[in-house]
């Protein structure tokens, strides 16, 4: 192979934090697995959460309420989401500002404890998250559950909020952005990368691994062009209120499309999409998260 077209140092590291962090949020989804023996233990499906399973970003909400309870100060989001921003908006993704940016994210958080963060989580669900559920996408969960098989969240949003979802919609389990903690207290530092992107196939390659998974018999749900690695692992993917890119991607290569909103909510979810609450939500994706093992 040529030299220039070898990987640079950076990005086999950016490759390597991809791995360890899907790793991280598979080992996790073994502690939410439903305790039950599937019915058909080598089919599976996995949902993305943010405007697939739920209208809107899970991680605003989750902000928003950890905002007005003080657990972190305007000041602080605004630092993190501001250099967010600046590769995932603007479109940089140089790593040592990929790296700034995941690590003003977490800053904050350290000292607060996971307890904290999963008592809290409880309560901003049922405020602002339950109301949110698109009724198309959980009945298509449900079919796969009656179907006996395994339904799992895959997110980047942090794992307790991801857990809290998983569990109050009856799902099997969730991966979602894994971060370390200490006796219980954040350290503020990543378990690899977010899970976002490739991450997410990583989480999924592992877990299927793990669980004896025919992927070609799994189904994958995202609404996200960012999630064609997870969509192109399994056997059937799904485009759900897919942006313009997952939709043309979608046809051309035949895949299946729901889409659950009006076209005014499409139009404004699409605008939305490359614009300030993707920032906000990339910012705080690593900033909820807790390592819980």
């Amino acid at each position: 192979m040529s030299d220039d077209y070898r990987p640079g140092p950076r990005r086999i590291d950016l490759q390597r934090r991809s791995i360890l962090a899907g790793e991280a949020a598979a080992a996790e989804a073994e502690v939410e697995a439903a305790l039950a023996i599937p019915q058909d233990p080598s089919a599976a499906a996995f949902f993305d959460v943010d405007n697939t399973v739920m209208q809107g970003a899970s991680i605003f909400h989750l902000a928003r309420g950890l905002h007005r309870r003080k657990f972190f100060t305007t000041r602080d989001i605004l630092g993190a989401a501001y250099k967010q921003a600046y590769f995932r908006v603007v479109g940089v993704e140089d790593p040592e500002h990929m790296d700034e940016a995941r690590n003003s994210a977490l800053s904050f958080i350290a000292g607060h404890t996971v307890r904290e963060l999963e008592e809290l989580g409880e309560e901003i669900f049922e405020e602002a998250m339950a109301h949110r559920i698109w009724p198309g996408t959980r009945a298509l969960a449900q079919m796969h559950l009656d179907a006996g098989q395994r339904v799992w969240l895959v997110t980047a949003a942090p794992i307790e909020i991801a857990a809290i979802i998983a569990r109050r919609l009856g799902l099997t389990g969730a991966m979602g952005t894994v971060a370390e903690h200490v006796d219980g207290v954040y350290t503020g530092k990543l378990v690899g990368e977010m899970l976002h992107g490739p991450a997410k196939a990583e989480a999924i390659k592992a877990l299927a691994s793990r669980e004896g998974l025919d992927l070609a018999r799994c189904s994958a749900y995202s609404d996200s062009s960012n999630d064609l690695p997870m969509l192109s692992l399994v056997g059937d993917p799904v485009a759900i209120n897919p942006d313009p890119r997952l939709r043309d991607h979608a046809r051309a290569n035949g895949w299946r499309i729901r889409d659950y909103r009006t076209g005014r909510k499409a139009a404004r979810a699409g605008l939305l999409a490359g614009a300030a609450v993707g920032a906000i939500a990339g910012a705080l994706a690593a900033a909820g998260a807790a390592r819980r093992r």
